[in-house]
């Protein structure tokens, strides 16, 4: 966190953008999270009751001794943003579902839209994208931490940006598996742009990007 020095903005938090929506944390009945990473899990003590829905293997890393990654995904997950017992939710794995191409998909359950959870492995022991469909029916695929940087999935060859790549590397949990599954985002960004958007947690110019587009 010292490194990134993020910006602790309370008006872009979770809550307060919940709360001018006209909603109550109570409201808040779901969460879907790409991985339980530190700098995704800040804002679960503000909705104590909603249920955190994760890919299993996430699941599993942090909840057995005896899983692999288990220390290093415990770490990661800091103590006060799990010392209210959050309700985690392993989502369960659709083993014959693939969402083009990509296998082990699971499907929160308790959720009225189209959503899923889409293993993109490498960054955390059960690290997915979060798949949905908008309103014209296409996919929305938040990427977490599969990549961090758009310039990984546009340019060719690929280019990283030099101070979110030791990032990526630092919080790795197998570095064959994100670069195969950054190359695969590339080939479904190529492939099948007019069905998939694809954007990632961490990179500001693609979200200023995407922001614009929808007003």
């Amino acid at each position: 966190m010292a490194y990134a020095q993020p910006a602790l903005v309370p008006e872009q938090s979770a809550l307060r953008q919940v709360a001018r929506l006209g909603y109550a944390p109570q409201d808040v009945r779901h969460i879907v999270l790409t991985h339980l990473h530190r700098d995704h899990t800040g804002g679960l003590p503000d909705f104590p009751h909603a249920r955190v829905h994760v890919h299993p293997d996430e699941y599993r890393a942090v909840t057995d001794p005896a899983a692999a990654h288990h220390r290093h995904s415990l770490d990661r997950f800091m103590p006060a943003h799990r010392a209210h017992n959050p309700l985690l939710a392993p989502a369960p794995v659709e083993k014959r579902t693939e969402w083009f191409g990509f296998p082990g998909v699971a499907r929160p359950r308790g959720l009225a839209c189209e959503l899923l959870l889409v293993p993109l492995p490498g960054h955390s022991a059960g690290h997915a994208g979060v798949a949905v469909r908008d309103g014209a029916g296409r996919w929305l695929l938040h990427a977490g931490d599969a990549y961090m940087y758009h310039g990984e999935l546009e340019h060719t060859p690929h280019l990283s940006h030099p101070v979110l790549e030791p990032v990526q590397r630092g919080a790795e949990t197998d570095a064959a598996a994100r670069v195969a599954t950054r190359d695969r985002l590339r080939g479904l960004r190529r492939d099948r742009a007019d069905e998939v958007t694809v954007f990632s947690a961490h990179d500001p110019w693609e979200f200023a990007r995407l922001a614009a587009l929808t007003g």
